[in-house]
């Protein structure tokens, strides 16, 4: 591109002078020709500068044109849990110092159960959805009541979240969170996401009775906040909630890292 630009503008700067010179030949020319030569020389002077300006100034308009498109996302959908907030079930569950049979019997119970990722819908109570747990390892109901009371505490923000946030913000990015969240825990955690503060709008699925992957949460945002799939980027940490978005339209990075994020981001030209 730039030795491009290099040859045009000798180009130019040869066309000038012969623009210039030509006049000065003709002038000192002998012939029945040369009077007509000499104007027609000058007329070309005035013209051969004149046809430059005009076509670098149109380049320079088409060139910005050009450079204002660049920008091929606009919109940033964050996840929460393992994006911006770490989702530590594991150590957890581990502080309460259960025996490795029953730790494994409850993860099974609560955490690791098809029940957990349902209660993301919120179609029920706190307490149906609790009792549905008890159900999956009655023999320790009484602890599993006491994790799921804490259960909360298991989400702690990222320290980069907010900088991360208000560093796009500023950069002009439109930003939404879309997540799967239980009411309970939303209701608890909410207070911490200092980070919404930064969002231009948010879609828990407890409050759209929607989850994800399926494709319905990612239409409801979108249609929500009128954003155009092809200029929004999704970031979630599992691999079926990107393909959902995918679905849709929606460009996805599968998150791994704080670091692989920005460096995905940047592939898309977000910087």
């Amino acid at each position: 591109m730039k030795n491009w630009k290099r040859l045009l503008a000798g180009v130019g700067v040869i066309l000038m002078l012969l623009a210039f010179c030509l006049p000065m030949i003709f002038a000192f020319g002998k012939g029945e020709n040369s009077d007509s030569l000499f104007w027609g020389a000058i007329g070309i002077a005035f013209i051969v500068p004149i046809l430059i300006y005009m076509f670098m100034m149109a380049y320079r308009i088409f060139g910005k044109k050009e450079k204002s498109v660049e920008r091929k996302m606009e919109n940033i959908i964050f996840d929460v849990g393992n994006v911006l907030m770490e989702y530590g079930w594991e150590p957890y569950l581990k502080s309460f110092g259960f025996p490795k049979e029953k730790y494994e019997k409850i993860a099974d119970a609560v955490f690791r159960s098809k029940v957990w990722n349902e209660q993301d819908r919120g179609l029920l109570t706190e307490e149906e959805y609790v009792n549905q747990y008890v159900a999956l390892a009655p023999e320790y109901e009484k602890e599993i009541r006491e994790v799921m009371k804490r259960s909360p505490e298991c989400m702690s923000v990222y320290d980069y979240a907010d900088t991360w946030a208000k560093y796009l913000k500023e950069k002009g990015y439109h930003l939404y969170v879309l997540s799967n969240y239980g009411s309970y825990m939303l209701n608890k955690n909410r207070e911490q996401m200092s980070f919404l503060k930064y969002m231009d709008g948010v879609v828990f699925s407890c409050e759209v009775k929607q989850v994800k992957p399926e494709l319905e949460i990612y239409k409801t945002i979108l249609k929500k906040y009128n954003l155009k799939p092809e200029k929004t980027v999704f970031i979630d940490d599992r691999k079926e909630n990107c393909e959902g978005a995918e679905k849709a339209g929606i460009h996805a990075i599968q998150f791994q890292s704080f670091k692989q994020a920005v460096a995905e981001l940047e592939k898309l030209g977000v910087k």
